[in-house]
């Protein structure tokens, strides 16, 4: 691929490459000399499920592969048991070392769905974090400044606001700055919350006589609700290991601005393109093309099949699942039904999804929050466009 052919794709979504016409450069000096970047991207395994806000940055690693570049998938086994405090205002609990393993091997599983293992070197900082001496780190300790750590926003904060700072945690940045000294890493990618631990990278390489790496920031993901950044705990998320048609479910109910800056991180579909196309059109291509990367060739096709036969000609579902609860003696309280069947989370949401006029008991819309089943009868619950379930009131 031309010089000119990867910028374009490499710059494609990114927020800051630094310095200005870095990259640009590497890639000429790589392609005189005939070899790939080592292109480097690291991931603390806090969290055994990778959701599409962390793929972003697998994306940016997938089009470096495109572009013949070899990427270094870096997973911080050791600099998980340390915590990162990165967007925090108090310190994050580390993890065990057994933790960390078992989530570290289902991240293995999942990012081969995006990368190509032929390009992709696997590596643990532990092998060479380690074996670091109590001299070793002082070393590196000494190749930064309190002045220098305090410049970091969330440090700075907690300071300003007199909340403590543990010593282990201004060792994070510097631990993830040596792990692009021990790679020989040319570029290294991250969120735009990771600029300052990325930046000392460059700082150490520096002081230990290497080229300094390119560095490029990557914007994070709002979730479902098109506000807050993609989350487990927010319930926004679409998870890479879902099924494939919650998946597409999921992905249909983005807003249209949204879309499209999931198309731009996401994918490689020329934006001109989707932004012709009818927006419903295009979110289902989206969905399909998402389902697709996740689980194989035919699985989009199946996906949006199904959610145009469920939900474009009001077919009902046939895998509906099933519960049973019994009633009080003036019978079931709908609120406590939605929520004991997991429809929703909680009493407090069901109340909220009843007053958007979300719920329907056998296909007629129930907008009554005080509403009761009666015992002995079994009612089709539907919540929204994509939550059924068959419940029994004994």
């Amino acid at each position: 691929m031309k010089i000119q052919e990867q910028m374009q794709l490499l710059s494609r979504g990114t927020l800051e490459i630094l310095p200005h016409g870095s990259l640009e450069a590497r890639l000429k000096e790589a392609a005189v000399e005939g070899r790939p970047l080592r292109v480097k991207a690291g991931f603390d395994p806090t969290a055994p499920d990778l959701h599409l806000g962390h793929t972003v940055l697998l994306e940016k690693l997938r089009q470096f592969q495109v572009c013949g570049h070899q990427v270094v998938f870096l997973i911080g086994d050791f600099t998980g048991m340390i915590g990162d405090p990165t967007g925090k205002n108090e310190t994050r609990p580390p993890l065990t070392h057994e933790e960390v393993l078992i989530n570290a091997e289902t991240y293995k599983e999942q990012v081969f769905r995006i990368l190509d293992p032929a390009q992709t070197e696997v590596r643990f900082n532990s092998e060479w974090l380690n074996n670091l001496t109590a001299a070793d780190l002082v070393r590196i300790s000494a190749k930064a400044t309190v002045a220098r750590m305090l410049e970091r926003d969330d440090f700075e904060k907690r300071y300003q606001g007199g909340q403590s700072i543990a010593l282990h945690e201004f060792l994070y940045p510097l631990i993830q700055g040596y792990d692009s000294v021990a790679l020989d890493a040319d570029v290294e990618l991250g969120g735009n919350d990771q600029k300052f631990n990325l930046l000392m990278g460059r700082q150490l390489q520096q002081a230990y006589g290497k080229a300094p790496q390119v560095i490029l920031t990557m914007p994070l993901l709002e979730g479902l609700d098109g506000v807050n950044k993609m989350s487990k705990s927010l319930n926004n998320y679409v998870g890479v290991a879902e099924a494939g048609k919650e998946q597409f479910g999921k992905l249909m109910s983005i807003s249209d601005d949204l879309m499209l800056k999931y198309y731009e991180l996401l994918t490689d579909a020329d934006l001109d393109a989707i932004k012709g196309m009818h927006p419903m059109e295009a979110k289902k291509q989206l969905a399909a093309n998402i389902v697709e990367r996740f689980h194989g060739k035919g699985a989009g096709a199946e996906a949006r099949a199904g959610f145009e036969s469920q939900f474009t000609r009001n077919e009902i579902p046939d895998d509906i699942p099933e519960a049973i609860l019994k009633a009080d003696a003036d019978g079931l309280w709908i609120v406590r039904a939605l929520s004991e069947t997991g429809l929703t989370t909680s009493n407090g949401e069901a109340m909220r999804m009843i007053a958007q006029n979300a719920l329907s008991i056998d296909g007629e819309k129930m907008a009554d929050k005080d509403f009761r089943l009666a015992a002995g009868g079994t009612y089709l619950l539907k919540l929204g466009k994509r939550k059924f379930v068959n419940l029994s009131v004994s």
